[in-house]
């Protein structure tokens, strides 16, 4: 009993200890992390998972997505600069890659390590869906969606343990771990109620970073449209990880006005 109480008690204030605040929303979030912990393994894993994977020979697809997501870098590093939170871009080193996959995905590591699967260029179809995917993505990097999850993972699945004694000790449960967090892999169920706050606020910090780059967020609504068109089975909202497509397509159209104060032709 005096065990269980006192994980307990590590438990509550590693809680207490390791919350931090969503840059622009305002959220708290866990973060048991430090930042230079997750920027040297985004590089490692990220350079690892360029490795094992292909990348396309085809240059004006590449090209396109190098050129779009570097315009929407510039563009968040002025919105943040604009709102005195350069810092939150420390250690950022941009680089955008085109893997050859069927997977309809794409995502952003910590420190503005991007990729984009060739499976999802039919759904984004021109340069300003593509802007849509990648404003979302990098959001997710900015707001450390990532870190958020890696943290409540490490709490619910090893204890609390830090990043580096999970690395050493469960090297393979915790790059599983990773590859989940960043959405390089199969989500974790028991994150799930996290992941839908996470997605929205991606989309709504997703349209602003678009518009601050010159797209206009008008053009995310065609692209999600399309992404709700693919159909399938889909679980009820309650147990997805990602907001149902409809309100997801609501929320983003009551956010459009905002996004256009942003807007840079």
């Amino acid at each position: 009993m005096r065990t269980i109480c006192n994980d307990m008690v590590l438990v509550l204030v590693l809680v207490l200890a390791g919350c931090s605040t969503v840059p622009l929303t305002g959220r708290r979030q866990l973060s048991l992390i430090p930042d230079s912990q997750m920027l040297s393994m985004s590089t490692q894993q990220y350079g690892q998972f360029l490795k094992d994977n292909k990348l396309s020979t085809n240059q004006e697809q590449t090209g396109l997505v190098v050129r779009v997501g570097k315009r929407i870098a510039v563009g968040v590093q002025q919105y943040m600069a604009q709102q005195n939170m350069s810092d939150r871009l420390n250690g950022y080193n941009w680089e955008f890659n085109l893997v050859e996959s069927k997977e309809v995905n794409a995502w952003c590591m910590p420190g503005g390590k991007v990729v984009v699967y060739t499976g999802i260029l039919p759904l984004t179809q021109d340069e300003n869906g593509l802007a849509v995917v990648l404003g979302h993505e990098i959001s997710h990097a900015v707001a450390d969606h990532g870190g958020e999850r890696m943290s409540q993972g490490l709490l619910a699945q090893l204890g609390g343990m830090a990043l580096d004694q999970a690395l050493a000790n469960k090297p393979e449960q915790t790059r599983q771990l990773w590859n989940s967090a960043f959405g390089v892999g199969v989500q974790v169920g028991a994150l799930l109620p996290f992941s839908r706050t996470q997605e929205s606020e991606a989309d709504h910090l997703g349209l602003i970073f678009m518009a601050m780059s010159g797209y206009d967020p008008h053009t995310a609504l065609p692209f999600w449209e399309r992404m709700a068109s693919q159909g399938g089975g889909k679980p009820p909202e309650f147990l997805s990880d990602h907001p149902s497509d409809q309100s997801r397509i609501d929320k983003i159209r009551e956010e459009i006005p905002e996004a256009m104060t942003y807007f840079k032709k």
